[in-house]
């Protein structure tokens, strides 16, 4: 399909969003790769986390009413395979502040098991589990394991506080009567699936069965309840997608399928009880994103696979129109503030970023898309790393990385806008490296 609009020229390594600066519509050229000093320049120089009271924002680890970024994905030159995670705090008034920013590491923060620290150190999701209105992170570990019988929780929990993630990590607790055979219990979902205002966890047990953990949980990483695996028909792997409430029931959904390939799924909908049905069977697929693309308050979805981008509106649905964009990663989130999502997609095409605008009639397959212009993309890999509101505009916002290498990188926030020259802002609002990330 043939493609036009505004560029956004980024690129990104290792992570969910990258802008690279060619292919696509329109005849901009990609300037040469920034030199060292230009990309370190990005980095504002420390400045204090600002304190919090606690706030109902998501990702807001401090509670000061903003959220802040979790980055799996840095520069980590002559750091090792795995130099941590990054975190990026929020200001209320600006959006992100690059300077305020903390490095999360195995060494500092990870808790040992059998006398050792964990080699590997990844975010996996994160939501307020104990309810003292600061995020948590759900930290996957890679703890000692002969390969005899059930393996130990890999999952270990990060407590958000007025200063933020800081302490050690406490392991999460799987009571016994809540797994299910030899299988790792991981691929974390957060959510309310029974509708108590609580978050809960939904984890990977084995042979098409989930592991539900009733929220909330104590600082020691202990649910308020758990009972036996719970069926799941479609798959057994929770697919790690936001948990979101599709029908509007007040209870959160989530997708399952399998990890990391093009695969069937399903959507497993939450009750009184937790999830516990299975309420669609999703085509194959290797990502999907849920939004309000067309009706205000009908929940659509759009599913990437190998052959394109399949739409659905009013879940379940049927395909009703079809993007032509292959091996794409998609995200949903209202960019214009017009109450409609905008569809987001990422990797279909050399350093390329797509916006589709969503509308009374829904995203049409021939629908002309906006050019997220990474800038100074050169040869580096572009991803989207997320797409949600930083600034406190309510519209979201897309965040871009582009890297050359393990030991160059460039994040870059572009804003969502209104009006008609919108959906997203053609210049950067904010713009930073990884690199310092110490």
């Amino acid at each position: 399909m043939r493609r036009s609009g505004i560029r956004l020229l980024a690129a990104v390594v290792g992570g969910a969003l990258v802008l690279a600066g060619c292919g696509g519509g329109g005849g901009d050229k990609s300037p040469s790769r920034p030199a060292p000093a230009d990309l370190a320049n990005k980095s504002a120089p420390h400045q204090p986390i600002p304190r919090g009271k606690g706030s109902k924002v998501s990702d807001d680890f401090n509670g000061d009413g903003a959220r802040d970024l979790v980055l799996d994905a840095l520069a980590h030159r002559g750091q090792g395979d795995d130099p941590g995670i990054g975190i990026v705090y929020g200001s209320s008034r600006n959006g992100l502040a690059p300077g305020a920013r903390q490095l999360l590491t195995a060494h500092a923060q990870g808790a040992r098991t059998k006398g050792q620290l964990p080699a590997a150190f990844e975010s996996e999701a994160s939501c307020d589990l104990n309810e003292d209105g600061f995020t948590d992170l759900l930290v996957s570990t890679d703890p000692p394991y002969d390969g005899q019988g059930q393996p130990p929780v890999p999952l270990q929990l990060l407590f958000g506080s007025p200063a933020g993630l800081i302490g050690k990590a406490v392991k999460l607790q799987v009571p016994a009567r809540a797994r299910l055979g030899n299988d790792w219990a991981d691929q974390p979902v957060c959510g309310d699936f029974d509708g108590d205002g609580a978050h809960d966890l939904v984890l990977h047990a084995s042979n098409a069965h989930l592991t539900y953990l009733r929220g909330p949980f104590t600082r020691k990483g202990a649910p308020r309840a758990a009972g036996k695996p719970i069926a799941a028909p479609g798959n057994d792997l929770a697919s790690g997608a936001p948990a979101v409430d599709v029908n509007g029931d007040g209870y959160d959904d989530l997708v399952v399928r399998e990890e990391a390939r093009a695969s069937k799924g399903s959507l497993v909908l939450g009750g009184p009880k937790g999830p516990g049905r299975t309420g669609v069977l999703f085509p194959t697929s290797t990502d999907v994103a849920f939004g309000t693309f067309g009706r205000a308050k009908a929940m659509d979805a759009a599913l990437a696979a190998p052959g394109g981008i399949a739409l659905r509106y009013d879940v379940p649905g049927t395909a009703r129109a079809k993007i032509d964009v292959r091996n794409a990663r998609v995200y949903a989130g209202d960019l214009d503030g017009d109450g409609r999502s905008e569809l987001v997609v990422g990797g279909g095409g050399p350093g390329e970023v797509w916006v589709y605008r969503g509308r009374a009639t829904g995203l049409a397959a021939n629908a002309t898309a906006t050019v997220v212009p990474a800038q100074s993309s050169g040869k580096g890999t572009v991803q989207v790393l997320k797409v949600a509101d930083f600034d406190g505009d309510r519209r979201a916002d897309v965040v871009v990385r582009t890297a050359w290498g393990q030991g160059r990188d460039r994040v870059e926030v572009y804003p969502g806008r209104a009006g008609a020259e919108g959906p997203v802002a053609r210049k950067a609002g904010v713009t930073f490296s990884t690199e310092r990330f110490r």
